[in-house]
């Protein structure tokens, strides 16, 4: 199989051969993720990173073997690898490690599915492509995981085997439905269009799937709601990827689910184990119980389960035990490990899962063919369905601190920029800078990436690079940035603390966001009172009786100064049945509650990017309240445009 052209710096067909369009797109995400800067080149000393990055991890002393091997061999003798080579150097690792190709393409010719200018950014003759594995896996999932609810009964179930599933997004309905299953309550029902379908008000829908999904730390940005609405796979197969695999890893976080502790490994430091990510705790869990089943652990959910072996173990541990009264006993038969086929064994060990209700998301084909994607949701449904976590090392006085929500909108504003390596823990995971770097870039902040240490770090002295990035970090965000950061220094994000943390981040989202309407003013310097005159002054002419004096006004509690205004911006948009007015000058908590729910929802459906929470509202959060009008007068300045 050759590959694609797929840019400038593009790949010749005759040159590379054997790697699916698949992989090489997975192996560009990668490259990008690194090559931070977009100079198109990464340097030597991160090759590691690279690999780590492609889910093809190799010991120090064989990338050191590679950089020497590359850099006499460089006729350039820049030391600088651009994404060709990597390429190249990437399929001779593979070529010489596996005797068979890239998973997916020997053992099905039929999996991979191509197809040419669909995007409307792309340029002619440009193709992508999609798994015929993962289309079936969410074709699956969403027919169980959606089966009774009344507004997708004109779309379930969907037949796994044709290309029903790109066209059942084209209302919007369905991915609504599964943003809220990934994080329930996301969106308010009420706001989604259900009957009476046009294209404005399918595109209605899909807008407020699209802002909803960014709000929970989807990446978004290359995607709209013209690509949904015409169906192209890749970009529907990536959107609900993301979406599925938020919801499955959620709760797999210490923060949520103290019994994770128990996973601390004997005289391990309990930072360290808040500081990985919610795939390491997943990998951890299953080697927790393997090695409890004396049976040798995994290092990833690619290669080292294709023999199933792992799978029968996991299950034989984790599966009910009739502990209880009202619990039945699930005995897991292990007689599959002696089947020779290793299809045939991937298939009796799924035949066992299926007895625990958990054959969800994997054929015995994605088993064998090591589909890490889909493994990844197989066993972390496993782990909702039944944890079995360990009670040993669990002290029953310890207490973590759960994400708070200004925490959570942070973290999901900056993963829906998409900035990397993702963020998980948003103290820890920005201890180097190098997030923050990527933000300020977003910013219109210039960055000299010469004073940015890099990662991989070295063992030693990683902390002081890493405290480095941090006061330069500090610098930028004092001197280019001119935010306020008084008593914030390079030390404190280094060691992760909150208070410092939140100011440069609140600092940067409100950059972020007025930035967006000085671009919309033409360059107009936008401050907080011109946005307080915006919104009085558009009430006004909207003849709405509510006026705001600040963004910390108690009426705000209400949300109907929010829903007044989006009733402006869009007349008839708001269903005045819907919102709840105080009758006697006061108005219930659980009426302010529904009010903010709704008014988020019809932000986020009439174009606006809000990632502020309904409690926000409620609360009268002065800076999550600022986001939100800023965003209205932002959707307002582009209607004005047109």
């Amino acid at each position: 199989m050759t590959v694609c052209v797929y840019n400038t710096r593009s790949i010749r067909m005759e040159n590379i051969t054997q790697i699916s369009r698949e992989d090489l797109e997975e192996l560009r995400e990668a490259f990008n993720r690194i090559d931070i800067d977009n100079s198109g080149y990464v340097s030597d000393f991160e090759l590691q990173e690279l690999f780590r990055e492609a889910s093809f991890s190799l010991p120090g002393y064989r990338v050191r073997e590679i950089v020497e091997t590359f850099i006499a061999g460089d006729t350039n003798k820049d030391e600088k690898i651009s994404f060709e080579e990597f390429v190249s150097i990437y399929q001779e690792l593979k070529s010489k490690e596996f005797s068979e190709s890239f998973r997916k393409i020997i053992a099905r010719k039929d999996g991979i599915r191509s197809f040419g200018g669909m995007s409307g950014i792309s340029s002619e003759g440009t193709q992508h492509s999609y798994s015929d594995e993962e289309k079936v896996a969410f074709v699956n999932w969403i027919n169980k995981a959606l089966d009774k609810d009344p507004d997708c009964s004109h779309l379930l179930p969907m037949n796994p085997q044709n290309d029903s599933l790109f066209k059942s997004v084209r209302d919007g309905i369905l991915l609504c439905k599964m943003v809220n299953l990934s994080q329930n309550d996301t969106i308010d029902e009420r706001v989604i269009n259900t009957k009476k379908m046009s294209t404005f008000t399918m595109t209605e829908n899909l807008v407020l799937a699209l802002n909803s999904a960014s709000a929970i730390g989807c990446t978004v940005v290359n995607i709209d709601a013209s690509d949904l609405m015409a169906g192209k796979p890749h970009l529907v197969l990536g959107l609900l990827w993301q979406i599925i695999k938020t919801g499955l890893l959620a709760d797999i976080e210490i923060g949520r689910n103290e019994a994770l502790i128990g996973l601390l490994g004997e005289g391990e430091d309990l930072d360290h184990l808040l500081s990985i990510s919610p795939e390491e705790l997943l990998l951890r869990w299953v080697n927790t119980h393997l090695t409890n089943a004396g049976t040798q652990t995994i290092r990833n959910f690619s290669e080292d389960i294709k023999d199933s072996r792992a799978y029968f173990y996991l299950l034989d541990q984790i599966s009910p035990k009739g502990e209880r009264e009202d619990e039945l006993a699930v005995i897991i038969d292990m007689s599959g490990l002696r089947e020779r086929d290793l299809n045939q064994r991937a298939e009796l060990m799924l035949k066992q899962a299926a007895r625990m209700e958990c054959r969800q998301f994997v054929s015995p084909h994605d088993v064998t063919s090591g589909n890490s994607k889909l493994n990844l949701a197989f066993v972390a449904n496993l782990y909702h369905m039944h944890p079995s976590l360990p009670n040993n090392n669990v002290d029953p006085d310890m207490h973590i601190e759960a994400e708070s929500r200004e925490e959570k909108t942070f973290r999901n504003w900056m993963n829906s920029l998409g900035v990397a390596p993702y963020v998980h823990h948003l103290y820890r995971d920005l201890r180097d800078s190098m997030v923050i770097f990527q933000l300020f870039e977003k910013m219109n902040v210039s960055v000299d990436w010469k004073k940015v240490n890099p990662s991989p770090y070295p063992v030693l002295g990683a902390n002081m690079k890493k405290l480095e990035n941090c006061n330069y970090a500090v610098e930028l965000g004092k001197e280019a940035a001119q935010f306020s950061l008084v008593g914030v220094g390079g030390v404190n994000l280094n060691e992760g603390s909150s208070l410092h943390t939140l100011a440069l981040l609140w600092q940067l989202m409100r950059r972020y966001t007025v930035m967006v309407l000085s671009d919309l003013g033409e360059g107009q310097k936008i401050g907080d009172q011109i946005i307080l005159n915006w919104v009085n002054t558009t009430l006004t002419q909207g003849r709405k009786n509510t006026q705001i004096t600040s963004f910390n006004d108690k009426l705000i509690s209400t949300s109907l100064p929010v829903l007044d205004l989006i009733d402006t911006i869009v007349p008839s948009a708001v269903k005045q049945e819907m919102i709840k007015r105080a009758e006697k000058g006061v108005l219930s908590e659980t009426d302010k509650f529904n009010n903010a729910k709704y008014a988020i929802s019809m932000a986020r459906k009439i174009g606006a990017r809000v990632y502020a929470l309904p409690d926000d509202l409620v609360e009268v959060k002065t800076k999550m309240v600022l986001t939100v009008f800023a965003c209205l007068m932002g959707r307002w300045m582009k209607k004005a445009e047109r």
